[in-house]
Order: structure tokens, then sequence, then C-alpha cells
């Protein structure tokens, strides 16, 4: 029996929903705010989350219905997954269609949903609900944190007390 996680002997068009909704990690990070300038096409992070994202579980709270709140939500698909730049360097999707391994501390590997929190990738604590921030203040809370990961992260998880 070949015991190969199935995302590294599956693309993403071929895992099943299963395994494809079980790719997320639980960061958070696709669901805050970005800025995009229409001159040049590129796109900030803020720690502006969206209104239906809860700041300490990182999820969506209307997850199958959250287009009826939030009608631009992108939905990640194996075949806009490329296409998105924005994905964080984390983001287990990106990962896994650039045909590199997941972190340690995805849940897939660790077993537990809290250490995507513990290893600090996550936007748990660093958030403000888009319901709290004027639109025309959103340049105010720019972020670059969603875009950097500790080139040691992948291998090294924190040493157990």
């Amino acid at each position: 029996m070949d015991d190969t996680p199935f995302w590294k002997n599956k693309t993403l068009t071929e895992m099943s929903t299963p395994e494809w909704e079980s790719l997320c990690d639980g960061c958070g990070l696709c669901c805050l705010n970005k800025i995009e300038e229409w001159d040049t096409g590129d796109v900030y992070f803020t720690s502006i989350r969206c209104k239906l994202m809860d700041g300490e579980s990182c999820r969506c709270t209307s997850y199958p219905n959250r287009w009826d709140f939030v009608p631009d939500c992108v939905q990640l698909t194996p075949e806009k997954v490329p296409e998105l730049e924005w994905l964080p360097p984390t983001c287990a999707y990106r990962l896994v269609n650039e045909g590199r391994d997941l972190y340690w501390w995805h849940p897939l590997i660790s077993g537990d949903p809290e250490t995507v929190h513990i290893a600090g990738v996550s936007a748990r604590g660093r958030t403000v609900s888009e319901n709290d921030v004027d639109l025309n203040d959103f340049e105010d809370y720019i972020v670059d944190w969603p875009l950097t990961v500790e080139d040691d992260m992948e291998a090294n998880p924190p040493a157990k007390s």
C-alpha cells in the first residue's frame, strides 16, 4: 500500500472535494482585504479582514453562504491558483501547485489545526474587521507579514519544552 500523502501524488485538479478543502491550513490570510494599484496591478495586503472572518479562529463564519454576504469573495479553484499571485508563500494550494511540500505546521502534517497559529503564520490577533475601518483609511493598514516566511520554517519546528 502506498502511504504517500495525497498532496504529493495528486495534482490540485485530481483531488476530491474533501482533499481540496483539507489543504486549507486555516491561516486566514486569503481573507484579508487587499489593495490593487490600478495602474501597476501591484497588490498589497492589509490587516483588515473580511467581515465574515472570525479574527480568533481565522475561519469564515458563513463559508457555505459567503457569496450571499460577500459577492466578490474569490473562490480558490485549481484553475485560479496559478493566477493568484497574491497567495501567501505558505499557502498549501500554492505549494502543491508548485510541486513543493507542506510546512511542518500544516494540520495535515502536524495533526493539529492550532499549529498554524502557534507557528505565527496566521492572521490570528493581527487584524481588524472591515466593518470597523472606513474604506478611505484602508491604505493605513497595509502590511507585509502575509508575504513573509522564515527561511528555516519548513524544516525546523519549534523545540518541544
